[in-house]
């Protein structure tokens, strides 16, 4: 099951998501297609304690809830609206300055996808996001972009779509970037596909999922995570930036509740991660990478 969300960072956030979107499109409850699809998502994630290069240490637990309406015209044609919110709590110990605390993530998104025929379809998803820490001006926290391409369906097993993204940053340059769409069913079993999120982790990724029975599946995938938000007014760097990145490696099983409804738990590690503080004329005044961090988290998605 694929449930509408916007991840992080803006340009692949949809691209899994959109290629998918039509395969999943109606409840499996429904026997006509129905005019609304509603989707909802949440998921919990806790990052364990990890060393900071520069000195002292941090962990992070992080809580996802995502709703999405769904317009479908026919099969493989729809349009929705999607909402998030993010919610990541920052742990800081024995470090000389925290260098935030409790950051919100506010996103809308316009997904479009539309089969023009057996193998083409096009895809656009305008966007918007707001990350901020508690304490920032919501208003200097908003970005926006704009995801679009196509898919060329050369089998029922293979799928491949190139696509071009736009997006701005916080005090960063307009970002534009090509993309690639892939779903590769290698089996009856066992697909290869890009990834949207996994619960409360977010980020453009691929994931290999193996249907081990009728209602459970298991995966193994990674991603690239990068999150960058406003920081407090009042803070330390008053109206910079704070930046988290890293790549997840992780392995989830999927538990299918009902027939619209999949419940799952994932575990893994993220690596090559760091931690970046701008001032507010987007000067670097902090960085340091940090090790290896495990996690452990949870997610539930349905369609009514």
């Amino acid at each position: 099951m694929h449930v509408i969300k916007l991840l992080s960072p803006f340009a692949f956030a949809t691209s899994s998501l959109i290629l998918t979107a039509g395969e999943a499109s109606v409840p499996a409850s429904y026997p006509v297609s129905p005019q609304w699809v509603p989707s909802l998502g949440m998921g919990y994630l806790h990052q364990l304690d990890a060393d900071v290069d520069s000195g002292g240490s941090f962990s992070v637990d992080r809580a996802n809830f995502d709703f999405g309406m769904t317009r479908v015209y026919g099969p493989g044609k729809m349009a929705g609206v999607s909402i998030g919110y993010g919610y990541h709590d920052y742990h800081f110990e024995n470090m000389a300055v925290n260098p935030w605390n409790e950051v919100h993530s506010l996103s809308l998104a316009f997904p479009v996808r539309w089969e023009l025929d057996d193998r083409w379809s096009l895809f656009a998803l305008p966007s918007a996001r707001a990350n901020f820490e508690n304490g920032a001006d919501i208003s200097d926290s908003v970005t926006g972009g704009m995801l679009a391409g196509a898919t060329y369906k050369f089998s029922d097993r293979l799928s491949i779509g190139p696509g071009i993204g736009m997006s701005s940053e916080l005090e960063d340059t307009f970002n534009v970037f090509p993309i690639l769409l892939i779903r590769w069913k290698i089996s009856d079993d066992l697909v290869l596909q890009t990834s949207g999120s996994q619960g409360a982790s977010q980020g453009p990724g691929l994931a290999l999922t193996w249907q081990a029975a009728e209602k459970w599946k298991f995966s193994l995938g990674a991603r690239y995570e990068r999150l960058r938000f406003r920081l407090d007014d009042d803070g330390a760097n008053p109206d910079g930036v704070g930046e988290e990145k890293g790549l997840p490696v992780y392995l989830g099983v999927s538990y299918q509740i009902s027939k619209d409804s999949e419940l799952s738990f994932y575990t893994g590690v993220k690596f090559a991660a760091s931690l970046e503080v701008d001032n507010s004329t987007g000067d670097s005044v902090y960085k340091s990478d940090h090790d290896a961090a495990p996690f452990v988290g949870l997610s539930w998605n349905a369609k009514f």
